[in-house]
């Protein structure tokens, strides 16, 4: 059965998570450790629980959910997943780096592509593929329909949204993947988000102020 460890990583205080199941092979979902002493929390946990690491699974590309991308492909020599939109945004993340003073080491490129549609499996494990841009271009969410589990990335978050001010963002396109691709499904759903605390579909459904079923 699947299990998980969130992480909060990095100054914009990303969630980074560590899925595994009895298999003891684990992915890293937007690995954003930063500092030596969260990477080395990160990797602690991989071998204090004798897990193997056999991919990096991106929701997005924005700079602080790849922050510790080469550090664990240099480690693990693991692939990389993620959407094809993003391969330049996340060439470009130095880029954001420097603007926000943040030594970026630059990510290796992505392994292979996500697609809508497409299970990405390790282990036992199978996690449904959903398209939901708006926050970027190109943000996919993860479901693991056996135990209501979802990984929103920047999409959804406990009484908010994914920013639509950066480049790529578009508020319009979010509401659409929100409605259209998240809260039809069941409301027991976890939501695990890329920032602040877990919440479930029918919690947002009912409160979220940004995208909310109740006026409709």
């Amino acid at each position: 059965m699947l299990s998980v460890r969130p992480f909060t990583f990095n100054p914009f205080s990303e969630n980074t998570y560590i899925l595994y199941d009895e298999t003891k092979e684990c992915v890293i979902v937007d690995p954003g450790c930063y500092e030596l002493s969260e990477k080395q929390e990160l990797a602690g946990f991989i071998e204090e629980n004798g897990l193997t690491p056999v991919a990096i699974f991106l929701t997005h590309a924005h700079i602080d959910h790849i922050l510790g991308n080469n550090f664990i492909v240099g480690k693990y020599n693991i692939p990389i997943y993620m959407s094809k939109i993003e391969t330049d945004l996340l060439k470009s993340a130095f880029v954001y780096g420097e603007m926000w003073g943040i030594k970026v080491e630059p990510s290796p490129d992505p392994t292979y592509f996500i697609e809508e549609g497409k299970e990405l499996k390790f282990g036992n494990t199978t996690l449904e593929v959903f398209f939901t841009p708006g926050h970027s271009p190109g943000s996919y969410s993860f479901l693991h329909r056996p135990t209501n589990q979802l990984f929103s990335g920047d999409v959804l978050f406990n009484g908010s949204i994914g920013r639509t001010d950066l480049p790529g963002g578009n508020f319009d396109i979010l509401e659409k993947s929100i409605l259209e691709k998240l809260y039809v499904l069941s409301d027991e759903i976890i939501v695990f988000s890329g920032h602040g605390p877990e919440t479930t579909i029918g919690h947002e459904k009912k409160t979220n102020p940004f995208v909310s079923l109740v006026s409709r």
